[in-house]
């Protein structure tokens, strides 16, 4: 079974192979000043990239844009960096103990190879590229800063471990709407006219419905969690929660 697919936010235009090269770029300059001359031709490279046929042309002031807000941003980092500790070796299986309160040893799953998902303030969930560090701003209370899947360093974000991060939802197969229960908590893909996130939710009410060649036709009542709102959508929409084990 696929993972779902995730949307990129508008206002993030540029690719994954774009923010890369921006970093590294970033990197090198240090704090020297850019000109208009760079950006220009950083504009143009991106543009002619294969990777950015199909998508919008980019402004040099897009790319401006993004360097000045990074240099400061990694100016922060560097006078905050007393605060910060680096990630121990063993982060992924404590994250795995904190998350899905595994006892210590327990062999069900490889750390390793779980993935994870985060609650941005947004109050949507996002998929976890990787984890770059951890703080304990108070005792007992870890933060980690979260790199998203499809975004750049510029939307990196601190978030609490116990209330923030857990395992990556999976969506439903067409052949697994028995499955899903009134009462259940699912994570659906909300659209709307600015934006498509995806929110917890609990089902309200189910209409089963005859399957056809096209897959499940039943109809699920969700309550969004962050707003109440309720909506009526179908199956593709939804992802349940995984199991422990």
């Amino acid at each position: 079974m696929n993972l779902r697919p995730r949307q990129t936010q508008p206002f993030s235009g540029f690719t994954k192979a774009e923010v890369k090269k921006m970093e590294h770029l970033l990197n090198e300059s240090e704090e020297k000043s850019l000109g208009k001359v760079f950006f220009k031709n950083l504009a143009n490279d991106f543009n002619r990239s294969i990777n950015r046929a199909g998508k919008p042309c980019l402004k040099w002031s897009e790319i401006q844009s993004w360097f000045e807000k990074n240099q400061q941003k990694c100016h922060f980092k560097e006078t905050s960096f007393d605060a910060v500790k680096k990630l121990p070796e063993s982060f992924t299986q404590y994250i795995a103990t904190e998350i899905l309160k595994m006892p210590e040893g327990e062999k069900c799953r490889e750390a390793s190879t779980l993935e994870y998902e985060v609650r941005s303030k947004d109050g949507a969930w996002y998929d976890v590229d990787m984890f770059l560090s951890h703080r304990i701003p108070r005792p007992g209370e870890v933060e980690v800063c979260v790199r998203y899947v499809g975004f750049g360093a510029d939307e990196d974000e601190w978030v609490n471990v116990k209330k923030d991060v857990r395992e990556r939802s999976v969506p439903f197969d067409n052949s697994e709407c028995q499955k899903v229960k009134v009462g259940d908590l699912v994570v659906c893909f909300q659209e709307s006219k600015d934006e498509a996130r995806y929110y917890d939710g609990h089902v309200i009410e189910i209409e089963r419905k005859v399957h056809d060649v096209r897959g499940c036709r039943c109809v699920f009542l969700i309550r969004y969690d962050h707003d109440n709102t309720q909506e009526r959508v179908r199956l593709r929409r939804l992802c349940g929660r995984p199991n422990c084990c």
